[in-house]
């Protein structure tokens, strides 16, 4: 079953890249206390990922802040080297936090998977916003298969 507004975020292991290398992020930890607005995309460097979703919110990173959010991060079933790469190429640093889900093991407790496999990708996360604040779900924007809208940043500064 998958998460809904008003649950809590199931506890997992993120990994974010540090300048001393791989960090874990526990997400019991990481929702504490503050508002996050957090997307997951299928594959980093894939074309509606890399052309919209990501730099959506690096462009309105500040717009977000200002109605609140404290942080904003993306997240992939991808390594964390991955993810530090794409989110260097797309200019994120400051605006946007890379979090890798390199097992799945989140995505798979949100109930949120995507079966990939007949792209060659193997189980992804599917396309999805939700805006969390004191690790609980407070929106929740889930994308139909190959659509890009209600995840978008534009759609989320609306519900902030």
């Amino acid at each position: 079953m998958a998460v809904s507004v008003g649950d809590k975020v199931p506890s997992a292991q993120l990994t974010q890249m540090t300048a001393d290398g791989p960090r874990p992020v526990a997400t019991d930890e990481y929702f504490k206390d503050r508002t996050v607005a957090f997307f997951a995309v299928p594959g980093a460097f894939t074309p509606t990922c890399s052309a919209k979703h990501l730099p959506g919110f690096i462009e309105k990173s500040d717009d977000m802040k200002a109605k609140g959010v404290d942080e904003i991060a993306c997240m992939s079933v991808n390594d964390t080297f991955v993810m530090d790469a794409w989110g260097k190429s797309a200019d994120a640093d400051g605006k946007v936090t890379m979090l890798a889900d390199g097992n799945g093991d989140f995505t798979k407790a949100l109930g949120l998977t995507l079966d990939a496999s007949g792209f060659g990708m193997g189980q992804r996360s599917q396309r999805f916003s939700m805006i969390v604040r004191d690790g609980t779900v407070a929106e929740l924007n889930v994308e139909a298969p190959g659509d890009f809208r209600v995840s978008s940043a534009e759609h989320m500064l609306g519900q902030l």
